[in-house]
C-alpha cells in the first residue's frame, strides 16, 4: 500500500475551492450573499469578459473591521455560526466560512471596506491565499471587492471555462434570481460597461419581476398568496395561456434563498396539469416561508439544494397555492381589436400560425384511440339530447364576477385566425378583407375582482351539492358525492344570464352576457366538459381480476410507497399482493386500464406516491379519458340546434373548470361592449 501523505496547504485549498467555485457566477453568488447578510440596501455588480478577468461587487453594508479582514479570508472563519445548535436555525445566506477563502485561493483579490463608526477603512490585497497588502485607507462605508484573473493559478480550470458571453449570461441569471429573492434591496448589474438592469429596492416583488424580466412577462402573471401547515407561499405564477417552452423561468425561494427542488417543480407542474399545452411549462416566482428547523440548507457546498424533513406538506402547500390562484383568476381571455402595427408580412404569417395552432381544435390527439369509438359515440348521443328534454336548467352567473384587468393586460399581438369554412373562395375573400382592414387581435384576460367578487359572499346553498368550499384546498380531495359546480347566481336580473346569439363558421358559439360578447370553441368546450364528467365517474372505477400475472419488480422505495397507500389503491380499482416484496403481484386492475402494460403502469403509480402527488393516478388514464372525451365531443362543422348551443354556453360560462380543453387550449374569449364601441368610433 502506498504511504499516506498530508496534502500541502496550497493543494488542499485549491481542492476545497473547487467544491465552491466553479465559474465566475459561483464567485459572484457567494460574495453577493455576503453583501446581503451584511445588511446592504444597495448592491452593484460589475463584470468584464464574463467575469473571468474582472469582477467588482460594491455594497453599503456594515463593513469589516481592520483586525477582522485577514481572518475573513481564512477557511471556516464565519460570524454566523457559534454553536452546533445554530445549524438547526440558519436564516443567513452564507454561513460556512468558505466563500472568501475559496475565492482568494484561485484569484487576485482586492478589498476596500469600512464600518460606519470607524474613521478610516481598510485596504487589503491577497493573491493565491498569500497576503500582499493590509493597510488603513479612506473609503466609503460598506465593502467593495474586486476579483481579477480568476483561475490564474489553475490553468486546467481555465480550459473548461465557456465563452465570455456564456459566462456572462450565467452571471446575469444568478443576479436575476438574487434580485427577485430580495426585492427590498436595490440591485444594479453592469456588464462590459453596459447597464443590464436595476431594481427599485422598494420591497415590492412585482416591481422586481418587472425590472428583471420585463413588462410582458410581468403582465402575464397572477398573484399567489397561500398558507398551510405553518408554510406560506407568496409570489406570482403565469397564466396558462402564456406558459414557456422550458423550465428556465421557474424560480423558487426558500426563506429568501434561491433553490432548485424537484418537489417544488413537480407540485407546480401538477397544479397546471390539464391547463397548458403539451411541451409547455409554467413560469413562476414563488417565495416559501418555512420554519428553519424543518429545512436543511447544509446539503451542498453551493447551498443551491435544500432538503425538507417532510416533502409532503411542502408539496401540498405549493400545489394548493397555485390551484387557488388559478381559480381566483378566472382565466377568461379577452380579445381587443387594434390597428395593425405589424408591417412585416413574414411576421404576420408567423403570428397567424401561432394563434391558429393554439385555437384549432384538431391535432394528433383527436385522431388516436380508435378502440374507444363505440364508447365515445354512446356518450355523445346521450350528452345534450337527454339533458335538454329531461332536466333543463338555467345558470345565472353574477354580473360582477369578472372585470377587465386593463392594468396588467398582455401586450402580445395576434392576427385573427382564418374562418373555418368549406368554401375556399369565401375563406380567401375573408382573408383579403382582414388584410385590407389591417386589424389584429391582442389577448387580454378577465379576472375575478378581488374586491367585489361574488365568491367573498358565497353561501353553501348557492353552491349546489358539489363543492362546499370557495377555492381548492386539502379538503378538495375528501371523497364526496359531487356534481358540476356552478357560479353563484347572485344578481337575478336578465342581463346576468348568458344568451346564445349565433354560431360562426360552424364551430364558434357567439353569446352575450352583461356587456360582453362571448366566443366559445364548441369542440374544445364540450371536450373539457366530457373529460371532467368522465373523471368524476371514474372515482370509483369497476375492477377486473387478473389471473396468472407475474410480479412487477420495483425498487424498495417504490414498493414501500405502494404498500403505505393500499386503501388509496383499492379506491382506484387496484388490488396488489406485497407478500414477495419488492416484487408486487397485480391481482385486480381498473377495467378501463385492462389493455395497458402493468410493468410500466405500476412503477409510474409508485413514483407518483413517492413524490407525494395528490393525484397518483397514471398519465395513461388521463390519456384514455382525453381520447374518449375528444371522440365523443361535438365537432367543428357539426349541426347543432340553438337549444344545444345555449346549454353548452351556460355549462362553459358557469363552470370554472371549463377554461381550457384537456390539451391546454383556451375554450372562451370575450369582446367587451366598450371595445366594440371604440372600434366604431363611438368612444374615444
Amino acid at each position: 500500500m502506498p504511504s499516506i501523505n498530508l496534502l500541502s496547504r496550497e493543494i488542499s485549498e485549491l481542492i476545497a475551492a473547487g467544491e465552491v467555485i466553479e465559474r465566475p457566477a459561483s464567485v459572484i453568488k457567494e460574495l453577493v450573499e455576503n453583501s446581503i447578510d451584511a445588511g446592504s440596501q444597495h448592491i452593484t455588480v460589475e463584470i468584464k469578459r464574463g467575469g473571468s478577468t474582472f469582477i467588482r461587487i460594491t455594497d453599503d453594508g456594515c463593513g469589516i473591521s481592520f483586525e477582522d479582514v485577514p481572518k475573513a479570508f481564512l477557511r471556516h472563519a464565519t460570524s454566523k455560526i457559534t454553536s452546533m445548535d445554530d445549524l438547526n436555525s440558519i436564516m443567513t445566506l452564507g454561513f460556512r466560512g468558505e466563500a472568501l477563502a475559496s475565492v482568494c485561493a484561485v484569484a487576485r483579490v482586492e478589498v476596500m471596506t469600512k464600518q460606519p463608526d470607524d474613521e478610516l477603512g481598510t485596504h487589503y490585497i491577497i493573491e493565491g491565499s498569500d497576503e500582499v497588502l493590509h493597510e488603513k485607507t479612506g473609503c466609503p462605508d460598506g465593502t467593495t471587492i474586486i476579483i481579477r484573473d480568476l483561475f490564474y493559478n489553475v490553468p486546467a480550470r481555465q480550459k473548461f471555462m465557456k465563452k465570455d458571453v456564456a459566462e456572462g449570461n450565467m452571471v446575469c441569471n444568478i443576479i436575476n434570481k438574487i434580485a427577485l429573492s430580495h426585492s427590498e434591496i436595490a440591485f444594479k448589474m453592469i456588464r462590459d460597461n453596459k447597464l443590464e438592469f436595476t431594481t427599485a429596492g422598494d420591497g415590492n416583488l412585482y416591481s422586481s419581476v418587472y425590472a428583471v424580466y420585463g413588462k410582458n412577462f410581468a403582465c402575464d402573471m397572477i398573484e399567489v398568496n397561500y398558507s398551510q401547515d405553518g408554510i406560506k407561499v407568496s409570489g406570482y405564477c403565469v397564466k396558462p395561456l402564456y406558459s414557456k417552452a422550458n423550465r428556465t423561468f421557474q424560480n423558487f425561494f426558500v426563506n429568501n434563498r434561491y433553490i432548485k427542488s424537484q418537489v417544488c417543480t413537480t407540485a407546480v407542474e401538477e397544479a397546471y396539469r390539464g391547463l397548458i399545452m403539451t411541451g409547455k411549462f409554467p413560469a413562476c416566482v414563488l417565495k416559501l416561508e418555512i420554519p428553519p428547523d424543518i429545512v436543511d440548507v447544509n446539503v451542498h457546498p453551493a447551498k443551491i439544494e435544500v432538503r425538507f424533513s417532510d416533502d409532503k406538506p411542502v408539496y401540498s402547500c405549493l400545489y394548493f397555492a397555485i390551484k387557488s390562484a388559478l381559480m381566483k383568476a378566472g382565466l377568461i381571455y379577452d380579445f381587443q381589436l387594434k390597428k395593425d402595427i405589424i408591417s412585416d408580412d413574414k411576421n404576420k404569417s408567423s403570428v397567424s400560425e401561432n394563434i391558429n395552432s393554439s385555437c384549432n381544435p384538431y391535432n394528433e390527439s383527436d385522431r388516436k384511440a380508435d378502440e374507444v369509438t363505440e364508447q365515445s359515440d354512446k356518450i355523445r348521443q346521450n350528452t345534450y339530447n337527454d339533458e335538454l328534454v329531461q332536466k333543463p336548467h338555467e345558470i345565472k352567473p353574477a354580473s360582477h364576477n369578472v372585470y377587465i384587468a386593463a392594468s396588467k393586460s398582455a401586450s402580445v399581438q395576434l392576427t385573427c385566425p382564418q374562418p373555418f369554412t368549406d368554401n375556399k373562395n369565401n375563406t380567401n375573400k375573408e382573408s383579403v378583407h382582414l388584410q385590407e382592414d389591417k386589424m389584429v387581435t391582442s389577448v387580454k384576460e378577465v379576472r375575478s375582482d378581488p374586491v367585489t367578487s361574488s365568491f367573498n359572499n358565497i353561501k353553501p346553498e348557492n353552491m349546489g351539492t358539489k363543492m362546499p368550499f370557495n377555492y381548492i384546498n386539502s379538503d378538495s380531495f375528501i371523497k364526496k358525492d359531487i356534481i358540476e359546480k356552478k357560479l353563484p347566481c347572485g344578481d337575478e336580473k336578465e342581463k346576468s344570464r348568458i344568451r346564445y346569439i349565433g354560431e360562426a363558421f360552424k364551430g364558434y358559439i357567439i353569446a352575450e352576457v352583461d356587456e360582453k360578447v362571448i366566443i366559445i370553441d364548441k369542440h374544445a368546450a364540450h371536450e373539457r366538459i366530457l373529460f371532467e364528467r368522465l373523471k368524476a365517474e371514474n372515482k370509483d372505477p369497476a375492477s377486473q381480476l387478473v389471473l396468472g400475472t407475474s410480479g412487477v419488480l420495483l425498487s424498495l422505495d417504490e414498493a414501500d410507497a405502494l404498500s403505505e397507500n393500499v386503501s388509496v389503491l383499492e379506491n382506484m380499482g387496484f388490488k396488489l399482493d406485497f407478500s414477495n416484496s419488492p416484487y408486487v403481484c397485480v391481482k385486480a386492475i381498473p377495467t378501463i386500464l385492462e389493455q395497458l402494460n402493468m410493468d410500466e403502469l405500476i412503477p409510474e403509480i409508485a413514483e407518483n406516491f413517492r413524490k407525494n402527488k395528490l393525484d397518483p393516478r397514471p398519465d395513461a388514464l388521463d390519456d384514455i379519458l382525453h381520447s374518449i372525451a375528444c371522440k365523443a365531443a361535438i365537432r367543428i362543422n357539426d349541426k347543432n340546434s340553438a337549444m344545444e348551443l345555449q346549454k353548452l354556453a351556460e355549462d362553459v360560462y358557469g363552470n370554472e373548470k371549463i377554461r381550457h380543453c384537456p390539451h391546454g387550449r383556451p375554450v372562451m374569449f370575450t369582446i367587451t361592449k366598450y371595445e366594440m364601441e371604440k372600434q366604431f368610433k363611438r368612444r374615444l
